[in-house]
C-alpha cells in the first residue's frame, strides 16, 4: 500500500510543480493564450485533487501503527494545494485589474478595494468548501463505523443462531438418549419380575413335590 502512494506522491509533485510555474505566467498572458492556460491549470488542479483522493484511501488501508506519518504527509500536500488554488484565483484577479485599468483609466482605483472584497469572500466560500469536506468526512468515517458494527452483530447473530442449533441438538440427543434408558430400565424391571415369579413358581413346585413325597409314605 505504501508504494501506491508513493507513487502518488511523485505524481502529485510533477503536477502541482507544472501548476505552479503557469499560474506564474497567467498574469502576462493575454486573450485566447491566457483562456487556454487557464482552463489547463484547473484541469491540473482537479487532477492533483483527484490524486489526493487516493491519497486519502491508500492512508486508511495502511497499518495504523505507520498511518500517523502518512496523515502528516497528506496533510501538508493538502494545505499546498489550497495555497495553489489561491495564487490561481489571485492570477486570474490580477489579470482582471490590468483589464479595468486599460478601459477605465483613473476610475480603476476602486477596482483594489474591489479585489480585496473578492478575496475576501473568496477566502469565506473556501472556508465553507473545507467545513463540508470536514463534515463529510465525519459522515464518511461514521458510516464506516456503522457498517463495521452491523457486521459485527450479524456475525454475533449468526453465532448465537449455531449455539441455538446445538443447543436443539443436544436436547434432541437428551431426549433420544432418556428415552433408551427408559426403555432399558423398563425391560429390566420386568426381567426382575419375571425372575421373580419364575422363582416363585419353582419353589411352591419344590415345596408342593415334597408335600406330595411326605404324604404317600
Amino acid at each position: 500500500m505504501s508504494s501506491d502512494f508513493e507513487s502518488y506522491e511523485q505524481d502529485f509533485g510533477t503536477i502541482t510543480a507544472e501548476v505552479t510555474n503557469k499560474i506564474g505566467r497567467i498574469p502576462k498572458l493575454s486573450g485566447e493564450e491566457k483562456t487556454q492556460l487557464v482552463l489547463n491549470v484547473d484541469k491540473q488542479l482537479e487532477e492533483v485533487r483527484e490524486l489526493l483522493e487516493q491519497m486519502d484511501l491508500e492512508v486508511r488501508e495502511i497499518p495504523i501503527q505507520s498511518r500517523a506519518m502518512y496523515n502528516g504527509r497528506l496533510k501538508s500536500y493538502k494545505q499546498e494545494i489550497e495555497k495553489l488554488e489561491k495564487d490561481f484565483k489571485r492570477s486570474r484577479i490580477a489579470y482582471s485589474d490590468e483589464v479595468r485599468n486599460e478601459l477605465l483609466g483613473d476610475d480603476a482605483g476602486s477596482s483594489e478595494n474591489q479585489r480585496a472584497h473578492l478575496l475576501d469572500n473568496t477566502e469565506k466560500l473556501e472556508r465553507s468548501s473545507r467545513r463540508l469536506e470536514a463534515g463529510y468526512q465525519i459522515a464518511v468515517e461514521t458510516e464506516q463505523v456503522g457498517q463495521e458494527i452491523l457486521s459485527n452483530l450479524h456475525s454475533d447473530r449468526e453465532k448465537i443462531q449455531r449455539a441455538r442449533e446445538r443447543l436443539r441438538e443436544t436436547d434432541a440427543n437428551l431426549g433420544k438418549s432418556s428415552r433408551i434408558l427408559t426403555g432399558m430400565l423398563r425391560r429390566i424391571i420386568q426381567n426382575r419380575v419375571l425372575v421373580f415369579i419364575l422363582g416363585a413358581i419353582i419353589l411352591l413346585t419344590i415345596i408342593l413335590a415334597i408335600y406330595f413325597n411326605v404324604r404317600g409314605h
